[in-house]
């Protein structure tokens, strides 16, 4: 890849994208619910299927005449999109505070608040997912809030790869002749599947035929002639693509692009993700560098220009959402490298040109993984390594030696194991078959041994959340207490299933998505809705918080309080009543005295291992929905903030409100003081089958590390080990401390500054102040 560079083109749309103020919009809204009030009698699928054409057809549209890449859900750059159909109540509280709100904000138009009002909250009034799932299970969700997060309330859902493959090779206009003909052959109760898949793919021809439209007449005013011809050949591709299969690499990553603004305007969710991108565009690419229309200059800055893209969608999310998921994590995930089907070494032009096209660019999205695995080429990593050096915190990598055999156990075939992908920030899935449903909750673990403690007490207000199995002083032994944690997680998991299959119902009926459908096998085939579990494989994933406090935690008392009686029973609860106020020295012991998570240290990675290993086992035990079964991720997004604010004082010395461990299996910040190469031999200790719907490593190293081809190197062997300890996930910020401080202090001046938060890149500016601090906290290694 020598003599790469990026284009003036490039700069200048990274510009304007950045830019742009950032805005709420309805305009989508308005044409869903004009849409809705004129086909009232439809069934919900053809409703759905409507609104989506209509929007296609009249959504404003715009396009920079440097584009060699176009379309979005919004005219604007990551404007924030109103879904009437999946939430509206929580936008009529919040409309007037979106622009100051502390994280994720949104400029608005005070027209925008009237026509709202006006329009379409009296509509969707009762009629929204919110509402819906509010009216039939919101006081049973609300009871157990502290303890579980039900995620998925107010949007449609995401976390799909979709089949890349097959939209390329068949695009809108095969599978709208797809539908046709098993609508002359299918069962009445299939009618109204294949119907909507034939509207939906309708809208899309239009929308890319618009696009078309749009660019020739820019093109006619365009005096520079070789951006008139450029201009012209992008409009072509639309139109190309609208009427048959893709041919080209231009048309391929259009046709790629389409594809998820459009799963992006049907949805209005995050985490649709492409996959094996560099694995899906091989066979174009290829056929165009032999037949001399392309070199790889032009195919970088066609790439650049679809990373731009990713970054033009963002995911407005309600203000309690924004502090789970903050810095707009919308989660276009492109894994490269990694195994074959026949589990041979593979990777491509592609993979280094998007590793090229992320150092150039430095952006969060999209979320670019590397699969690693023993035969790894030291080419591809010691590459990758070298991104990693620039600080964008990307790639991060998954470790096929752990992820295959792991979910192969959850029932997925061979061949499909060897090609998952990743979804989102972290999640496992196979590719083009599966509505994983990787979000579906997220359980506080810590909040659970407080309630466990204190009888069922909530530490921070003082009322009975749970029910009161003892506390801790009434547990004489420390196998009293586990048992009664034992039992307070049996009570919120079986509460919190009961939820997520409210949820699920919710979806099934008011969301069906046939478009994202069409990209899913076996849905096409039986003539079934992904949302009713049409998908090939259906799973639900539930997400652990976070096993490094409860490890640290529950070694606390059981060497304090039990082991040694360095301290009583009630004089342990008194600390946590009181924050540790007039406690100062039980903390301190427990802080200094007591060994912690992330240091090779049996005694205490075991805990963690033991109740993961429980709440995995037990989870397992149950089905979704859909049929199909529940399985355990390990990661939290940003959730640690406020999972953290909702939590007491904690065994571990922590205080009521912090934060608690970022990631999910990472340490706490500032505990891990033996070396990285400790924190991977802790890590190693959990199971990888705990992991199956993802688990996230974070680390952060200073950029001095990887000044020499020595320090690239020992960071390379650190990789190798990562992957033969059968580690599913790492990842890296390098970054100083000393430049997050400076960009806290004058954001103007580092607009352009990202960090990994969690299984995500965002802009570290756009970060509430909390979460900032908690990264600025976290522990930088300077060697291994």
């Amino acid at each position: 890849m020598e003599g790469l560079y990026q284009t003036q083109r490039i700069k200048d749309l990274k510009d304007k994208m950045l830019s742009e103020p950032r805005y709420a919009s309805i305009e989508q809204a308005l044409i869903i619910t004009k849409t809705y009030q004129e086909n009232e009698d439809d069934p919900k699928i053809i409703q759905r299927a409507k609104s989506l054409k209509a929007a296609l057809e009249k959504m404003e549209i715009r396009v920079e005449p440097e584009e060699l890449i176009v379309g979005n859900r919004t005219a604007g750059v990551r404007y924030g999109v109103v879904f009437p159909e999946s939430g509206s109540t929580w936008v009529d509280k919040e409309f007037e505070t979106l622009p100051t709100r502390p994280q994720d904000r949104f400029n608005v138009h005070q027209e925008d608040i009237e026509t709202f009002r006006k329009v379409i909250k009296p509509y969707w009034e009762g009629k929204s997912l919110e509402d819906v799932l509010n009216q039939r299970y919101g006081k049973e969700i609300n009871k157990i809030a502290k303890v579980v997060k039900i995620n998925q309330k107010d949007h449609a859902q995401g976390h799909i790869c979709p089949d890349c493959v097959k939209w390329l090779k068949m695009g809108p206009q095969g599978l709208l002749d797809q539908a046709e003909e098993k609508l002359k052959i299918c069962k009445e109760e299939q009618k109204d599947f294949y119907e909507s898949v034939k509207i939906v793919m309708e809208g899309a021809k239009h929308f890319m035929v618009r696009y078309h439209d749009l660019i020739m007449d820019m093109a006619e005013n365009e005096s520079d002639e070789t951006r008139k011809q450029t201009m012209i050949k992008v409009a072509k591709n639309c139109k190309n693509i609208s009427e048959r299969p893709v041919q080209t690499f231009h048309e391929a990553v259009q046709s790629t692009w389409f594809l998820f603004v459009i799963l992006q305007m049907e949805s209005n969710a995050s985490s649709f993700s492409p996959g094996r991108l560099d694995r899906h565009l091989e066979a174009y690419y290829e056929k165009d560098i032999k037949e001399g229309t392309l070199d790889k200059q032009q195919a970088l800055e066609i790439i650049e220009c679809l990373w731009l893209k990713f970054n033009e969608i963002v995911y407005m999310r309600n203000s309690h959402g924004a502090k789970y998921f903050a810095g707009f994590p919308i989660g276009f995930n492109i894994a490269i490298g990694g195994q074959d089907e026949n589990g041979n070494d593979t990777y491509n032009d592609l993979s280094f040109l998007f590793l090229e096209a992320q150092k150039h660019l430095g952006l969060p999205q999209p979320n670019l993984s590397v699969r690693l695995h023993e035969g790894t080429s030291d080419e591809l990593l010691k590459e990758a390594v070298r991104v990693v050096a620039k600080g964008s915190g990307m790639p991060q990598f998954f470790n096929d030696k752990a992820v295959i055999p792991s979910i192969q156990e959850l029932g997925i075939e061979e061949k499909d194991a060897r090609d998952y992908a990743i979804v989102g920030c972290v999640e496992l899935t196979t590719q083009g078959n599966n509505l994983g449903w990787s979000d579906s909750a997220m359980f506080n673990l810590n909040k659970a041994l407080e309630v466990a403690l204190t009888g069922g007490i909530c530490l921070l207000t003082g009322e009975k959340i749970a029910p009161d199995y003892g506390n801790l002083e009434t547990y004489e032994t420390f196998e009293e207490l586990e048992a009664a944690f034992k039992k307070q997680i049996d009570y919120f998991m079986d509460k919190m299933l009961l939820a997520c299959e409210e949820v699920e119902k919710a979806h099934i009926d008011l969301l069906p998505s046939p478009f994202l459908s069409a990209s899913i096998e076996n849905c096409m085939e039986n003539g079934m809705d992904v949302t009713a579990g049409g998908a090939k494989y259906n799973l639900s994933g539930i997400q652990m918080i976070q096993v490094a406090n409860l490890a640290d935690s529950l070694v606390a008392i059981k060497q304090l309080v039990y082991d040694e009686k360095k301290c009583t029973q009630k004089e342990m609860l008194d600390a946590l009543k009181n924050n540790f106020e007039g406690y100062e020295i039980l903390r301190a012991m427990c802080v200094n005295k007591v060994p912690k998570y992330g240091n090779d240290i049996d005694e205490v990675d075991k805990q963690g291992t033991k109740w993961a290993d429980y709440f995995k086992n037990r989870l397992r035990t149950f089905k979704n929905y859909r049929k199909g079964p529940y399985h355990t991720g390990m990661y939290t997004v940003s959730a640690h903030v406020p999972m953290g604010e909702n939590v007491g004082a904690t065994p571990d010395g922590r205080y009521a409100k912090e934060p608690l461990a970022d990631g999910g299996m990472s340490p706490v910040y500032g505990r891990d003081i033996k070396g990285p190469t400790a924190v991977l031999k802790s890590v190693s200790k959990l199971d990888k089958t705990l992991t199956t719907n993802g688990g996230l490593l974070n680390m952060k190293f200073l950029p001095e590390f990887f000044k020499t081809e020595t320090g690239i190197d020992k960071f390379a062997n650190f990789l190798r080990t990562f992957v033969d300890l059968e580690i599913p996930h790492i990842q890296f910020n390098v970054v100083r401390k000393e430049d997050l401080l400076a960009a806290k202090k004058n954001p103007e001046q580092y607009r352009g500054l990202t960090v990994r938060v969690a299984g995500y890149t965002a802009y570290f500016t756009e970060l509430a102040d909390e979460l900032q601090n908690e990264i600025i906290a976290r522990t930088s290694y300077g060697d291994i």
